[in-house]
């Protein structure tokens, strides 16, 4: 598995070619890692749902989803207090990263 690419400010992981929030940083280790399981229990919780084709259990699941990436930083308020917008799910090309995003392409090999 490839190691992710994060903007050089660490507020975004590039996941092909597009901007995707990254966790808080600030956040406590024990507490990233609570959220981080709730996270995945709950993706695991939709497909479940999505493969009995249960709608109430689906749109559960996919509400405790928002709410750990919420609690986890990546939705909702961001968690930099620098004023910079949030590009969430922007292409890198149309972003402020889009020269250093070039620049780093050319220098893999």
């Amino acid at each position: 598995m490839p190691i992710p690419l994060f903007t050089p400010d660490g507020k975004y992981l590039i996941v092909k070619d597009r901007l995707w929030r990254a966790a808080n940083p600030n956040l406590p280790e024990a507490v990233r890692t609570r959220l981080t399981r709730e996270l995945m229990s709950a993706r695991r919780e939709v497909r479940a749902a999505m493969k009995e084709s249960d709608a109430l259990r689906l749109k559960q699941a996919r509400a405790a989803v928002h709410a750990a990436k919420v609690a986890l930083g990546e939705r909702g308020e961001v968690w930099w207090t620098d004023g910079s917008p949030d590009l969430n799910r922007h292409l890198v090309k149309n972003s402020p990263y889009a020269e250093w995003y070039v620049q780093f392409q050319k220098s893999q090999p």
